[in-house]
Order: structure tokens, then sequence, then C-alpha cells
């Protein structure tokens, strides 16, 4: 079934027509006019929905022709998916200013597949399919803009284009628990996750892998940004699972990155203190790989490096080429990010 609301410019009806057709309608096709329209809040998007805005220069980087922007005080995302089978494209995404702090990684932002805290045993979410999907931030308070979390697998992001905001996109392992000191696993780990054709602009943070397994990043054009990536263990590392997956099958190649934060473009670290009890461990990564990577800029700290390793063994370097001649500013760029399916 296709439904095709009819947008306008009041933001309370426009997000009424759309979570009610969500969830009261038989899951199918929502198509959303060419446009710019206003919600008043964040939509739940449960599963088997696709979600598709105008395709009006909307592939490789050309700017979509329907624009969703959040008017929301309550944290929630634009689009909050809560269920499996879901396809969202074709779209430009606005979410309002936020500061969800250290803990929020999957509040305030354009997208969120999954949740970081779970109040029960949640069920995994999967198949999610992401591609030509535009976010803007507003420059001030900052928070993440698509954020992957918990238990979630089966994922898609292709052709993304992000500007602002502090990550642009944040991949977390997630847990049942009301806060983070009171976990008692088990935790679930974002896997079989392809990311394609990601650009970056303007933004804290290109993208972060925490406590995962089965993830390709191939292809991310990471500009003017304080960090380039990051490739985490978790706060507990692997402690709470009963698999030996986690760490495992990463591969990270073709990013360029030009940055100009305080400390480093690439921090890669195995280590982890856990906010339960204080405990660091350590995570063992298998069949991990950074490859083809193009770092450019210097840091502005008083000491900096452009690849920061720590504890991080069973991680292969290869091919990375580092520039620090680049001024802060530069109109030097990082090559377009090749376009792969």
């Amino acid at each position: 079934m296709i439904h095709r609301p009819a947008l306008g410019a009041d933001p309370a009806r426009n997000r009424r027509l759309l979570q009610e057709a969500l969830e009261t309608a038989p899951a199918g096709k929502l198509e959303l006019p060419p446009g710019t329209y206003g919600i008043s809040d964040g939509l739940r998007v449960p599963g088997g929905w696709t979600i598709r805005g105008s395709e009006v220069a909307g592939a490789n980087g050309g700017r979509p022709g329907t624009w969703l922007e959040s008017m929301g005080t309550t944290g929630h995302p634009v689009l909050h998916i809560l269920g499996s089978d879901v396809s969202v494209s074709d779209l430009g995404l606005r979410p309002p200013p936020a500061d969800p702090g250290e803990h929020g990684g999957d509040r305030g932002t354009a997208i969120t597949v999954g949740d970081y805290l779970y109040a029960a045993t949640p069920d995994w979410i999967a198949r999610v399919d992401i591609r030509r999907v535009h976010v803007e931030r507003p420059a001030g308070k900052h928070a993440n803009c698509v954020a992957l979390m918990g238990a979630v697998r089966d994922i898609t992001l292709h052709d993304l284009t992000i500007r602002g905001g502090y990550t642009g996109v944040a991949v977390h392992w997630g847990a049942v628990g009301t806060d983070v000191s009171t976990i008692t696993g088990p935790t679930y780990h974002p896997h079989r996750l392809t990311v394609t054709d990601l650009r970056v602009s303007d933004a804290i943070e290109g993208f972060y892998l925490s406590s995962v397994h089965e993830v390709r990043v191939e292809g991310a054009c990471l500009r003017d940004v304080e960090m380039g990536f990051r490739l985490l263990p978790g706060d507990n590392t692997d402690r709470f699972v009963t698999t030996g997956d986690v760490g495992s099958a990463i591969d990270i190649s073709d990013v360029c990155v030009r940055w100009h934060g305080p400390r480093y473009a690439v921090r890669v670290a195995g280590w982890g203190r856990s906010e339960i009890d204080g405990v660091v461990s350590v995570l063992r990564y298998r069949d991990t790989a950074i490859r083809n990577c193009r770092l450019r800029g210097t840091g502005t700290g008083e000491s900096w490096s452009p690849i920061l390793m720590e504890r991080a063994t069973g991680v292969a370097i290869h091919d990375i080429s580092v520039d620090s001649t680049i001024p802060v500013g530069s109109a030097a760029c990082c090559p377009r990010a090749k376009t792969r399916d």
C-alpha cells in the first residue's frame, strides 16, 4: 500500500498525519512530496515501512527534493526506526539543536536505529536500508546525526551526506539497564553492517565503531572534522557476551580525512574502563584492518598524532598516507568518495 500524505505549513498537523499513517495503516510505502516540511517532533518508525522523498537530484551527493525539519525539544530522533525491514531514501533531515550528554548517543539524532539502553530483552532489528539521505544540523549544541545502537544487524548505509553535529555515524553496543552503571548483561553488539559512500563535513567526528563485529566501511570523505574516525572496544569490551565475535571481521578502507582537532585524526583502542566497577579489560581484535586511508592536516594541541593506537593488537594497518603540511582552513579537500552500491 502506498501512502501519500498531503503535508503543509503546520508542523503539528504534519507530524500527526505521518505518525498516524505509520502506526495505524498496514505497513507499506510512505511517499513524501517535494518541499520542506516542519514536524513538531520526531517520528517512530515500526517494521515493514519504506519512507521515500522526492528523487530530484538525490543521488551521488546531490541534494534531495524533500526535507523534514523537526522542531521538537524532547530529544526524539527525527526518524526512530524500531522494527525490521525498513527502507529510508531520497530524503533530507534537519534535527533541532540538542545536547543529550555523554550517554545520549541515540538521542537528538536525525536517524536512530535501535536503542542504547533497553527496559527488557529486545528483539533484533534487521534488514534496514538507508541511502541517498542528507542530514544538516544547526550550529550550537551538538548531538550525533545517524546512530546504530544495540540489537541491530544487517544494516546498509549508502550515499549519505552529513553536515554538522557531533559524530556523523555513531555505531554503539547496547544493553538492558536503566543507566550505564547498572548493566548486568547481556549486551548487544551491532554486526553485519555496511557503510559506503559516506560524506561528513563540519562535524566533531566522521564516524565511530564501538564494540562491533562484521562491519565494512568503504569509501568515506570526512572534511573539516576534529577527529576522522575511531575504532573502540566499548566500556565493557566483550565481558557480557557469550560469543567470541566482538572485535572480529572489521574492515575500514578508502577513507580520506581532513582534520584540525587537538589530538588525533584516527584512534584505535583495545582497552575499555567499565563504568559499572571501573575494571579495565582489553578486547582482542581479529581479522580487522584499516586500509588505504589519507590523513590530511595537523593537530592543534601540544601533543598530537595522526594515528593513535592504544593496546589494539590484532588490527592491521596498511597503506596510510599522512600529509601534515596542509594548514587549517586550506582549500585542499578529500577526493570524492567512490560510490559503491
